[in-house]
């Protein structure tokens, strides 16, 4: 080897060396919290990860939305998973503790209503009907109650807790209010213990994301709902296009701005929106199209904080006609 090729040679492996050396040094810790629907997304996301980056540590706490957003409003998190967007009451306990908030959609959901597979007369559900069942104070407590036909026997209900953004996005899409519920169902912030509730018990009714019946599909029947339009069951295809209404929703993340600046925060926030679209599929979500990505990435690259979700009416509008707003 000729001196000139020999010197080339170690060049490039000293350069090569310290690209895996800086990126060898990168290390620290992330702080996650908040939903249990947005949990899978981000597990998988954190184990990608910590392939390319084992020295930093990443937690993940499941505390539901609503308890995540406390937990980040007092700057407790450097990111909090939400199934719904932050709600203004959030938004002044983050600025009274001086928590600026950059408002990330990762992908999409659809807020599926299952029964136990033994059931042999549920096969859809309207809109309406699931208004009756869950309203506040509401008279049905049989199946026959819902429709004359069904047997009479009576309805167990399972729902995640009143701090999910599940939970909130539910009574809100059904019964016209965050928070607007009867109090008679079985509650838990632990997605898979409603579905071993349902799977259990013959006339069970419940909801959650659709990644976890995904995942539990052999345990559980889906119920198609009829929005006004006809019944549609949840499906990647319906989910996108919000045609299964009016249960299809976006998920986020939101990340102080403060703990933005860490390197390593950086650095995973990059990852995650980079490689959201195909692990949140892997894991039962439907990912957002290109253009979201690439416009959520530029609403991190500028730091560009508040929320655009938070208190506007969503539907009918494309993900990315709300990320143009600044």
């Amino acid at each position: 080897m000729n001196k000139t090729l020999f010197t080339l040679v170690l060049c490039v492996m000293a350069v090569a060396f310290a690209t895996d050396s800086h990126s060898a040094k990168l290390k620290g810790k992330v702080r996650i919290d908040g939903s249990s629907t947005v949990y899978p997304i981000s597990e998988a996301v954190a184990e990608e990860f910590n392939a390319v980056q084992p020295r930093v540590r990443v937690t993940i706490g499941v505390s539901g939305t609503g308890g995540g957003f406390k937990k980040f409003a007092i700057g407790e998190t450097d990111i909090n998973n939400a199934s719904r967007p932050i709600k203004g009451k959030e938004v002044t306990k983050a600025e009274e503790n001086g928590v600026g908030f950059i408002e990330l959609p990762v992908a999409f959901d659809g807020v599926t209503v299952v029964v136990n597979p033994g059931n042999d007369f549920v096969n859809e559900l309207t809109a309406d009907e699931l208004r009756r069942i869950w309203q506040p104070e509401s008279d049905v407590q049989t199946w026959q109650d819902v429709r004359p036909e069904w047997p009479a026997r009576k309805l167990k209900l399972y729902g995640p807790g009143t701090d999910s953004g599940t939970f909130d996005y539910f009574t809100e899409a059904i019964n016209g209010e965050s928070q607007l519920c009867r109090a008679d169902f079985t509650a838990s912030e632990d997605d898979n213990v409603l579905v071993q509730g349902i799977a259990g018990d013959l006339d069970a009714l419940g909801f959650f994301g659709y990644a976890y019946y995904i995942e539990n599909k052999d345990k559980l029947k889906v119920v198609p709902v009829d929005g006004g339009n006809g019944a549609v069951a949840p499906s990647d295809a319906t989910i996108n296009d919000g045609s299964y209404a009016p249960l299809s929703r976006p998920l986020f993340i939101y990340v102080s701005k403060i703990a933005a600046d860490r390197p390593e925060v950086q650095e995973f926030i990059n990852f995650y929106i980079e490689n959201a679209g195909e692990l949140a599929s892997q894991v039962g979500y439907v990912g957002l199209p290109a253009a979201a990505y690439a416009m959520t990435q530029e609403r991190f690259d500028g730091r560009i904080t508040g929320s655009v979700f938070s208190g506007r009416n969503t539907v009918g509008m494309k993900i990315e006609e709300l990320l143009s707003v600044q």
